[in-house]
């Protein structure tokens, strides 16, 4: 299996448990890993026998700069679904990684995330 990877993508949201999270919101990063088969779109250099990843960076978009969710998995659900929804006919499987640089948790560490995977990955 081959794969397209859009790495950390960045994002701003009002995704979150706490009241400051969905009124002031804060940075998001994705970075979303298709299952795909590359081979005829290598062979014949044509966007059509490939997954257009501009397009699949709108969906993140509009996913995370859309309605709040209290919970980032049902933001990684979201994108998990509509990008194998758009994309059913070529891509298999998908792996959405969330990251919150910055979640309002008193203490010392990098950042909180989620990191899911739907379909069929080889």
């Amino acid at each position: 299996m081959d794969y397209i990877h859009l790495n950390e993508m960045e994002f701003y949201g009002y995704h979150g448990a706490l009241k400051e999270e969905t009124v002031l919101g804060q940075r998001f990063r994705a970075t979303v890993s298709l299952a795909v088969d590359l081979a005829e779109a290598g062979a014949t250099d044509d966007l059509q026998k490939t997954v257009n990843y501009a397009e699949v960076f709108e969906v993140c978009r509009s996913v995370v700069e859309g309605e709040p969710r209290k919970l980032i998995e049902s933001v990684a659900e979201e994108i998990a679904g509509l990008v194998m929804e758009r994309f059913a006919s070529q891509v298999k499987g998908i792996r959405v990684v969330l990251i919150k640089p910055d979640p309002p948790i008193r203490g010392h560490y990098a950042s909180v995330s989620v990191d899911i995977t739907r379909g069929r990955f080889v």
